[in-house]
């Protein structure tokens, strides 16, 4: 048995969604379509021989409100039945974006323990199973709703049927050339206020829905931009400060507008110049989940 395995996931940028309830959680998940970063999540997972102890760290230290990695490791000792009392988990995740600022880092999280954790036991799953059970960690925790599929297979990503990865069904807009994402984040977002707040949800499906038909019929990615900005702006959920940024970077670039969830604004470009200061600066990840 093999006792260590990494991963590397990209994060996710949002920029429009619909939220699909169902008492159901394979079922349950977002429309909508978002942008898949080449700076993402590097997860290592070591098994050792030990007591049945499961350590959890993030960029190497102990992270107690991480608790979709523990939601995560729960679910795949529960679905496959496995006992760790002779052994012991150490799992790091390698994170250089800000968590809780509408990266997806919460799914990245999930998919990389869904990834390797099994492996190194041994445990025989498909592609879509371990994106399931990444899935299945995000919806109970409240955590997110649509970037686990997004997360797995990269690129300008458009949701079409919610789900887990097994359910759901995606396309994507081809990305030709090189495109660069600036970012800038002010402030953390909490995406459970968001999603479980009724009149948050209203404004959110009213928008949501519209614009995934509009992107359907004109898959570019100047008009996801347009479309997110338009969605930004219907949900009422920009604050002033981000406002302003992405008034900025609306100027310089192929369009501009804010990570949902997350006080972070996003724009993409064919050049990574900007007047905003300090930015995070990547590009538009075309390949999903790699193993390191």
């Amino acid at each position: 048995m093999k006792n260590e395995l990494s991963v590397f996931v990209p994060s996710h940028i949002t920029g429009f969604f619909e939220i699909i309830q169902n008492s159901n959680p394979l079922l349950k998940g977002s429309k909508g379509a978002g942008i898949t970063l080449d700076e993402g999540v590097v997860t290592n997972t070591k098994i050792k021989d030990g007591n049945g102890n499961i350590i959890i760290n993030v960029n190497n230290k102990e992270d107690s409100l991480n608790t979709i990695s523990k939601k995560t490791v729960k679910i795949i000792l529960d679905r496959y039945n496995v006992n760790i009392q002779d052994y012991d988990i150490y799992i790091n995740h390698d994170s250089k974006l800000p968590i809780g600022a509408g990266f997806g880092t919460s799914a990245a999280f999930a998919l990389g323990i869904s990834f390797t954790l099994p492996k190194l036991m041994g445990i025989n799953i498909s592609f879509k199973e371990a994106g399931e059970i990444a899935h299945l960690a995000e919806i109970s925790q409240s955590s997110g709703l649509g970037d686990v599929i997004s997360e797995m297979f990269g690129g300008c990503v458009i949701r079409l049927n919610e789900g887990s990865p097994v359910k759901g069904i995606i396309d994507k807009i081809p990305i030709t050339k090189p495109i660069y994402v600036i970012t800038k984040t002010i402030g953390l977002l909490e995406t459970k206020d968001i999603i479980e707040n009724p009149i948050h949800q209203k404004h959110i499906n009213q928008s949501g829905s519209i614009l995934l038909n509009r992107l359907i019929n004109n898959p570019s990615i100047s008009n996801f931009m347009k479309l997110s900005r338009k969605f930004a702006n219907d949900t009422q959920l920009i604050s002033k400060e981000i406002a302003e940024i992405i008034n900025i970077l609306d100027e310089e670039t192929l369009g501009a507008s804010m990570a949902m969830l997350g006080n972070t604004a996003f724009a993409l470009s064919y050049s990574p110049d900007t007047t905003i200061d300090n930015p995070i600066i990547t590009k538009i990840n075309t390949k999903g989940i790699e193993y390191k």
